[in-house]
């Protein structure tokens, strides 16, 4: 169930037998099996074109599940100092043990407002929800444009420790300078020139930096005069426009 939670999560491509088997390493009768099960359990459907979907009950388990391995993501880097690149293969294997007792006073301890090291938050990690919020994925971004990074993909080790070499954690400033013809991202992370493949730029979510120079905008004297005029002719109509006093 998880794993269908995650795909969908990763891309807004409807999730089906042979996506799973791809993201699990299982043969195809090992995943037929699984989702006979989970189905006769009540916890997933599959479509007749082959779609497969959680049930209320199967989104509530997953929900609760993804909720602990974002608490111990948390708990890891926050209160034991683990690298960042590590906490997640360590969280898949302590999130099944966390009682609700545990998770309570984590939550107590850590909230649920901050992302996860990776910057994902509990909720709203699916492209669609992402777009909402106006970040782009790396690649996307045009040559001159700037970006402070927000999510990176998460579950894959090597990745990660790569993204960790070159600067390409959470809340780095990058700039795409260039764009070869091979599809490399020659960027500037942090103000050092870093050249990346184009799967990279799919893996990292940024939230584009608008560019100000600082100058407040300028008001026009013509507006200016404009209101200056209004509130004249309304204190004219009103009565109450200011009269020199006459001397006594």
């Amino acid at each position: 169930m998880k794993a269908v939670a995650e795909a969908e999560e990763e891309s807004d491509q409807a999730v089906s037998s042979a996506i799973l088997r791809r993201r699990l390493g299982v043969s195809a009768p090992a995943v037929t099996a699984a989702l006979r099960r989970l189905k006769r359990d009540g916890l997933l459907r599959v479509r007749p074109a082959g779609v497969i979907r959680l049930t209320e009950s199967g989104r509530e388990i997953t929900a609760k599940l993804l909720r602990r391995h974002y608490l111990i993501e948390r708990m890891l880097t926050e209160v034991f100092a683990m690298e960042w690149y590590k906490v997640h293969e360590e969280a898949e294997r302590l999130e099944h043990a966390v009682s609700d007792d545990f998770e309570g006073r984590l939550v107590e301890r850590l909230g649920t407002d901050a992302p996860c090291p990776h910057g994902h938050h509990v909720e709203g990690r699916s492209p669609t929800g992402r777009r909402r919020r106006g970040w782009r994925l790396l690649g996307d971004l045009t040559a001159g444009q700037s970006g402070k990074v927000r999510a990176v993909y998460e579950r894959d080790r090597g990745l990660l420790e790569y993204l960790d070499r070159v600067g390409l954690r959470p809340g780095v400033r990058v700039e795409l300078t260039s764009r070869d013809v091979d599809e490399t991202l020659a960027l500037r992370v942090g103000g050092a020139p870093v050249k990346v493949g184009s799967s990279i730029g799919a893996r990292v979510w940024v939230s584009p930096v608008v560019e100000t120079d600082g100058t407040p905008p300028k008001v026009s004297s013509r507006r200016v005069h404009s209101r200056s005029t209004r509130r004249g002719r309304a204190r004219r109509r009103t009565g109450t426009q200011r009269r020199t006093p006459r001397p006594v």
